[in-house]
């Protein structure tokens, strides 16, 4: 008979560790071997268990999960899938293929997906990836609860993270046409693919590089490279064409700030 998987559930909210826990009870398979409700009881859990997965929650008391690969050593970290509430901490860590997270809230599929990966990894015994990459981690800021800028962090965003069925992908900012608001969400049109983002247009603006984007209108920022063309209609209304044909309106209090880019950028 196959060895049980030993897994340890570490959150500090009650209800976190009962989904995770009903979840896992569906897995013969998996035997949990305790639960942590902090950083702190984390690393002693994890030295005196000695379990073969952890599911580790990101924001909590008396240590974060990245303290608590930290503080481990990531060669001595076992098979790890990531939990959080945060887009922010997703957006810098989550496109990597050895670490597997789940983002609240999320689907049973989802769980169902990270798990098979986990199992995986576990039978192939071969963790140096995963080392790897908990390395790599230990090197990116931690994000704040709000998902605001941090002191040391990147002075502008280079790639925003996006759920798409269930799942995440992580999108470079120069793939980003533009940005339009749809309270309480973001728009981000890239290509021809939309995807909502929790956030407001006013908190991109500010962590979206300035030579880069410019905001066109109360609620609309756009990616500089990809204007084509800026209008005059009837009156005091300008429209700005993109490169894909798109058309956008212009606000009257941002059109001297998009004629004065367009002259710099027509005379380079």
């Amino acid at each position: 008979m196959p060895r049980l998987i030993r897994a340890l559930i570490v959150d500090d909210e009650p209800l976190g560790r009962r989904r995770l826990r009903d979840l896992l009870a569906a897995s013969p398979d998996i035997e949990i071997v305790g639960e942590s409700v902090d950083g702190t009881a984390a690393m002693a859990d994890i030295t005196a268990l000695a379990p073969d997965l952890v599911f580790l929650d990101i924001q909590m008391p008396r240590g974060s999960g990245l303290d608590v690969v930290r503080a481990m050593g990531p060669d001595r970290m076992p098979i790890t899938i990531f939990v959080t509430a945060h887009d922010a901490f997703a957006l810098q860590a989550f496109d990597a293929a050895a670490v597997d997270y789940l983002l609240k809230p999320f689907s049973d599929e989802r769980f169902a997906d990270a798990l098979k990966r986990a199992r995986r990894l576990i039978a192939l015994e071969d963790r140096e990836q995963l080392h790897a990459q908990l390395r790599s981690l230990l090197d990116m800021p931690s994000p704040p609860a709000d998902n605001l800028p941090v002191p040391n962090a990147p002075a502008y965003l280079e790639r925003i993270a996006v759920q798409m069925r269930g799942r995440m992908r992580v999108v470079p900012v120069g793939q980003i046409d533009y940005i339009v608001a749809n309270e309480p969400y973001a728009e981000l049109h890239v290509g021809t693919e939309r995807y909502l983002i929790r956030d407001s247009l006013q908190r991109l603006e500010e962590r979206l590089d300035p030579a880069r984007f410019i905001r066109v209108h109360r609620a609309t920022i756009v990616r500089i490279d990809v204007i084509d063309t800026l209008l005059r209609g009837e009156g005091s209304d300008y429209q700005l064409v993109l490169r894909n044909g798109v058309r956008l309106r212009v606000g009257r209090s941002r059109r001297e700030a998009l004629e004065a880019l367009l002259g710099r950028v027509r005379a380079r």
